[in-house]
């Protein structure tokens, strides 16, 4: 099955690392899971969680102003203060709504002055959940050859981002080099997703990975913030429903088009999924490479689900 799934991905042009594991009983099923990628935006999910445990514990209070610079971005894409033309003056709590479920780049990037990489790192530690490395705030992120280039010029940017890649992970440019920015695997990103979906609360359940670490507060203000995610356009459509909720965030930067999330059953089943995929093809708006990534979760996701029932969720 995973054969065809990478030959699918190949025929879209991409090359992808995906993880799908029941919550539950651990099942999984996986393409490439612990090849390190570039985190993108995803990198605002252990972000918010460390900044949400350091409200719960009392050190930074929620209420307290931040002063965003605005980040004047006119390209397509990014949202939030990310596109103001002047200073905004914000909660601390309210920044973080911005960073998680708006994908604000600024806000995040001012949340990253109160809690460091290495803060977030540390917390991480604790929480043990390993194959995530956070180097840096978004700002670098944000200084690639799209920022420089016209619209028109987008494809001579996709372009630097695919061959500068070198053996290795190692890139031309910062913002792709695993060695020098922010990093995960699907199966590090998928072990986040279930620390936080099976704190042990009334809403969750212990993890086949053992107790989770995390404070049960901390886990529900993270997943109400993913399900309040605004980008819909890629996994979605594939899982969200009457009969599921469908939490996530998407991470997206050039060539590189992300999506964590986890679905929850009406009969009461959840399932992680990690999505992490790098386009060859040098150009911006790939709808088609988005249908197959999603339609690639999908399969996974229903391989996952038939292993406990034997009828696939429809």
């Amino acid at each position: 099955m995973t054969d065809d799934l990478r030959g699918q991905l190949e025929r879209a042009g991409l090359r992808g690392s995906y993880l799908v594991r029941d919550l539950s009983t651990g099942e999984e099923l996986s393409v490439e899971p612990d090849l390190p990628l570039p985190l993108a935006s995803l990198v605002k999910v252990p972000l918010g969680l460390a900044v949400l445990e350091n409200i719960r514990l009392g050190t930074l209070d929620p209420a307290s102003r931040l002063h965003v610079r605005p980040g004047r971005i006119t390209v397509p894409g990014p949202t939030g203060i990310t596109r103001f033309q002047h200073v905004a003056d914000i909660a601390v709590e309210d920044a973080l709504s911005l960073a998680v479920s708006l994908s604000d780049n600024a806000a995040a990037d001012a949340l990253f002055g109160l809690v460091t990489p290495p803060d977030v790192m540390a917390a991480l530690g604790r929480w043990n959940i390993g194959s995530i490395t956070v180097r840096e705030g978004l700002s670098p992120l944000t200084r690639t050859p799209a920022e420089v280039l016209s619209p028109e010029d987008a494809d001579l940017a996709h372009a630097l981002a695919i061959e500068k890649r070198t053996e290795g992970g190692g890139h031309r440019l910062e913002q792709f080099d695993v060695d020098r920015t922010n990093v995960g695997s699907a199966r590090g990103l998928v072990d986040m997703l279930d620390t936080v979906w099976t704190a042990l609360s009334p809403a969750g359940s212990p993890s086949s990975r053992g107790p989770s670490l995390l404070d049960p507060w901390v886990a529900g203000r993270m997943r109400d913030l993913m399900g309040a995610n605004v980008h819909r356009h890629r996994l979605t459509p594939d899982f969200a429903s009457d009969a599921s909720r469908w939490s996530s965030k998407t991470g997206t930067q050039l060539n590189l088009r992300h999506e964590i999330g986890v679905v929850e059953h009406a009969d009461g089943a959840v399932v992680a999924i990690a999505a992490l995929t790098e386009s060859r093809v040098t150009a911006a708006a790939q709808p088609g490479a988005e249908a197959v990534m999603a339609g690639v979760a999908r399969q996974l996701h229903d391989y996952v689900r038939s292993l406990e029932d034997p009828h696939p969720a429809r």
